[in-house]
Order: C-alpha cells, then sequence, then structure tokens
C-alpha cells in the first residue's frame, strides 16, 4: 500500500531540452514550475525539493538532477514524483516504462504527470505505456529531422560543431562561419613550421610544453568557465596525438570536413568513425591558416623517424618508403650486420606477422645509395633530356597534337548556326509575305531549331574539350618549371636531406628481397620503385648485394 496523501515527500521535477526550445512558453521551465508548485498546494503534498534540468534531451537518463532526485529516493528521502507529463520524465519508452512500472513501485514512490492525467496510485494506468512510445516516436522524429538539418548545413559548409577548432573562433555574425583567432593561429603556425622542419609531434609537444602554452583543452576551457578541464584533459599538457591530429586536419587549409561519425541510436551516446570517403567536405569555406605546400610537405613525414638501436640514428625515408606488397610504412628496426645503421622493415609484418604481409626488409645504407644515385641521375639531365621528358609526359596524357583541326571544326560549326539563323529569319519573312503557310512554317523551324541545338552542343563540348585540355598543358608546364627549378637548386648533392627527399620523391616502393646463388656465393636480389614529383613518372631499379 502507498502512504497516506498527507505523508507525501514530493520531489518537483522538471526538464527542458535544446529541442524544446522552440516550442511556446508551456514547455519552459517557468511554467513547469508554477504548475508543478500550485498542484502541490492544492494537494497538500509536502515539497522536499526542486530537480531541474536545463538543456537535456529526454532521451538521455545520465541527467545530474535526476540523478540526484534517485539518489535521494535511494536515500528515503522521496515517496513522492510530480512532473508536468510524462515526456519530462523521458522519451525513450523502454527506460521511462522502466522507471514508472518498476523501479518507482519497487520503491513505493507515487508518480504523477499532471497534463497526461497519469497517477500510480490510480488503477487505471494502462495508458501511460502508449503514451511513452508516442513520446519515443517524437523523440526519434526529432532527432531525424535535426539530424537531416545538420547534414544540410554541413553541405553548405556550415561549421556546426559546438566549439571552433584550435586556431579558429566563431564567427560573432555569423556562428556557422569560422574566423582565424589571433591568439592561436600563430600557435598553429608554429607547429606546421617545426614540422616541415623535420621535428616530429613528440618533440613539438615537448617545446610547447616547455613553453608554458595551453593546450586545445585548456584554451577552450580557459574561454568557456562552464566546462571542466578533468572532462576534457587528463594530463593538460601537450602530446603527440593532439599534434597528429592538428597537423592531418585540413581545417587549416580553410575546408571544413565534418560528419567524421556517427551516432549508434538517437538514445545512446556510442559514436563510430566513418569512412573518410562519407565525410561531407566543402572546400574554402573559410580563410586558411596554413598554405597547401606547407601541408602536403608536413603530410609526407612520418611521426615515426628514429631508431634508438645505434645513438642518434635519424631515418630520413619514414613516411616516403612503402612496402611493395601492402603499402605499409617501412620503419626503421635495428640491424647486425656490422657498419650498417638500420633496417627498413616492413610496418605491417612488424605489427601482425605473416597474417599482413612477409618480412620486406632492407639495409638503410643500401637504399640511401641507390635513392642519392638516382636523383643524382635526374638532376644531371642535360637541357635536351629535360625538354624531352618533358614532351614524353605531354604525350601521355594526349596532349603532344596541336588543336587546330578542333578549331577548325569549330569554325564550320559556327558558320552553319549562321546559316541557319539566316533560314529561320527568311522562313519568317515568307511567312509574313504569304510564301508559306502557318503548318509548313512550324515543320520547317522544328527541323532547323533541332539542327541548330544539335551545333551548340558540339560547339559548346568542343569548348570544353579544348579549355580543359589547356588547363592540363598549363599545369605540365607548371610542373615542369618546378621540376627545373629544384634540378638546378640541387644540382651537385653529396649527400641526401629529408628536404631534398620531400622534394624530389613522392615516394619509395619496396620489394620483398631474395637469395640467388652464384658462383662468388649468394647474391641478394631486391626491387625498387621511386616515383619522382613533378613528370608523373616512376623508375625501377633493381640492385644486389
Amino acid at each position: 500500500m502507498l502512504p497516506n496523501s498527507t505523508k507525501y515527500k514530493a520531489a518537483l521535477y522538471m526538464r527542458l531540452s535544446k529541442d524544446d526550445c522552440s516550442c511556446d512558453e508551456s514547455s519552459s521551465i517557468i511554467t513547469q514550475r508554477k504548475m508543478l508548485r500550485s498542484f502541490a498546494k492544492e494537494n497538500a503534498f509536502k515539497v522536499v525539493d526542486e530537480y531541474i534540468d536545463d538543456g537535456w534531451s529526454g532521451t538521455n537518463f545520465d541527467r545530474p538532477n535526476f540523478k540526484r532526485m534517485i539518489q535521494d529516493i535511494e536515500d528515503k528521502k522521496l515517496n513522492l514524483v510530480i512532473t508536468k507529463d510524462l515526456s519530462r520524465l523521458g522519451r525513450d519508452y523502454i527506460t521511462t516504462g522502466q522507471y514508472t512500472e518498476i523501479y518507482f513501485p519497487s520503491k513505493k514512490v507515487r508518480f504523477i504527470a499532471i497534463n497526461d492525467g497519469y497517477d500510480s496510485a490510480n488503477k487505471y494506468t494502462d495508458i501511460a505505456p502508449f503514451k511513452n512510445v508516442i513520446n519515443e516516436m517524437y523523440a526519434r522524429d526529432t532527432s531525424q529531422k535535426i539530424k537531416s538539418s545538420f547534414i544540410a548545413k554541413m553541405k553548405e559548409g556550415n561549421f556546426i560543431g559546438n566549439f571552433p577548432p584550435y586556431g579558429y573562433i566563431k564567427d560573432p555574425s555569423n556562428k556557422n562561419h569560422l574566423l582565424v583567432n589571433p591568439e592561436t593561429s600563430d600557435i598553429v603556425k608554429k607547429i606546421f613550421i617545426w614540422a616541415s622542419e623535420g621535428n616530429n609531434p613528440k618533440k613539438i609537444a615537448e617545446y610547447l610544453n616547455k613553453e608554458g602554452t595551453l593546450t586545445p583543452a585548456q584554451y577552450r576551457c580557459l574561454k568557456n568557465p562552464q566546462l571542466n578541464i578533468d572532462n576534457y584533459s587528463k594530463r593538460k599538457e601537450w602530446s603527440s596525438s593532439t599534434i597528429s591530429k592538428i597537423l592531418k586536419n585540413i581545417v587549416y587549409l580553410g575546408h571544413t570536413a565534418q560528419g567524421k561519425t556517427t551516432k549508434v541510436s538517437f538514445k545512446s551516446k556510442v559514436t563510430i568513425q566513418n569512412a573518410k570517403n562519407d565525410w561531407i567536405i566543402v572546400y574554402n569555406t573559410h580563410e586558411p591558416i596554413i598554405d597547401l605546400d606547407t601541408f602536403e610537405k608536413v603530410k609526407k613525414i612520418s611521426i615515426n623517424r628514429t631508431c634508438a638501436t645505434k645513438g642518434n640514428f635519424t631515418n630520413i625515408f619514414s613516411g616516403l618508403a612503402k612496402c611493395m606488397d601492402c603499402g605499409k610504412s617501412m620503419s626503421s628496426v635495428g640491424t647486425r650486420k656490422k657498419g650498417s645503421l638500420a633496417n627498413l622493415a616492413c610496418g605491417g609484418y612488424k605489427l601482425n606477422g605473416k597474417k599482413e604481409c612477409s618480412n620486406h626488409f632492407i639495409d638503410y645504407n643500401v637504399l640511401y645509395d641507390v635513392v642519392l644515385n638516382a636523383i643524382r641521375e635526374k638532376i644531371n639531365l642535360s637541357e635536351a633530356d629535360k625538354k624531352a621528358l618533358f614532351e614524353e609526359a605531354k604525350s601521355q596524357i594526349g596532349l603532344n597534337g596541336n588543336f587546330s583541326l578542333l578549331n577548325q571544326d569549330r569554325v564550320k560549326l559556327e558558320r552553319r548556326v549562321k546559316e541557319l539563323d539566316c533560314i529561320i529569319e527568311k522562313l519568317y519573312e515568307d511567312n509574313f509575305n504569304g510564301v508559306i503557310n502557318n503548318d509548313r512554317l512550324k515543320k520547317l523551324l522544328k527541323k532547323y531549331e533541332e539542327e541548330n541545338n544539335k551545333l551548340v552542343e558540339k560547339i559548346n563540348k568542343i569548348d570544353s574539350y579544348l579549355s580543359d585540355k589547356r588547363k592540363f598543358v598549363e599545369n605540365i608546364k607548371t610542373s615542369y618549371n618546378n621540376f627545373s627549378k629544384i634540378v638546378n637548386e640541387y644540382s651537385n648533392i653529396k649527400e641526401l636531406t629529408r628536404d631534398i627527399l620531400i622534394n624530389f620523391i613522392d615516394h619509395i616502393e619496396i620489394g620483398q628481397g631474395h637469395y640467388k646463388k652464384t658462383d662468388s656465393g649468394k647474391i641478394r636480389h631486391q626491387q625498387i620503385k621511386i616515383y619522382f614529383n613533378f613528370v608523373g613518372e616512376h623508375d625501377s631499379k633493381i640492385y644486389e648485394v
């Protein structure tokens, strides 16, 4: 039996989510409070406390004041809960039903939802489960509408995050637009400069921590005092992972990439990572902080450069050397070979063994010599050789032929279009003068208009084709000029540097080595493919050791 009405210790529970904020004042916290207090007074219920969750969704039961109310029920401070309606308690019909049908009765707690006419002390409460289902359907529909609205905004290039990326602030006149933050953008630039100079994320994090620079989480909490730094950062210092995320984020190029995660359900906090192909990326939505050349250069630099097996060895091929079979980066490992600094081994095999790849490895010194000689061959090209290389690159994409034939075709088509204009004009004159009747005019007009439309379509196609081809030619010329510039800049190099590799080479593929018996003993054969920048070609070299 429920206790007497004179002995009720009541909790007035109020909730308002962001989704409800667009509703009228009937759902406001002020209105709910007036209604609940008036109801409690009319029924002589003693109010122990008010529990208010303002801005919390009804599908989430991890609300601070709801949890506080449940704890007070556990402590036997309450035996009556009053809400405006069932949806204030929650919009998830399963969890809401567990509280109304199981939890409250087990704790001998009476529950009243005023507007729904629900009172657990009344035996006629069968309508409650249906009300809960309707409330969840409303929440599900609202969630879907909000999701669709967000997707539409993202596709338009609007930034919809709660907080702007580090280095930016929200535009005061448009919260969906980003502006460069003068307080933090210089730090972002500094991070990219250090990375482009060969510093790995760990080293960059050490620099920033030494300078006492606030981390993105600390800066965010500083600007938003309502946030608790402990919920965002345990270490409260820069880490290599934070630096890596910044270095990979295209937001600093002025682009917006959103939709990287998806919620499993509107009732769950769990999110899953979306494939990169499913991201919503809109280009040139705001002012960039980093130029494309710097970003691309940093992109090629691996975060793992050092091999601790032999002193201060630095792997200048980090991020450039790839396994020819699985495509994973070749990482530095120790070696027992006398005089050798290290081996480069397949990262896939290193992490997962034969399940992923075979034991690809190469002597670091051997790779160094092969690449150095290959670059020397490239920069020692004569002007005639370079010109021939340029012409070959053009021919590979069909640019050697001139455009005169196409231009001639276009002239002929335009001439015919003008002829048709004259013919159509003459038809109208003949019709006006009674030479041809209206039916004949319509038939001839239809015939010549169709021909005219086809000719215009052909002209547009030629224009589009010529425009694309000219752009290709200009791109090739630009690539060739860049190639020549760097060749001249690095002529007669005596040693490899990270900067030289980044400028000359896109990537290097390392094949599986094997031994071949000869009269002089075993000789190791291995294939290396070097993919150079600028000219879109690669060299394949086979070496023996």
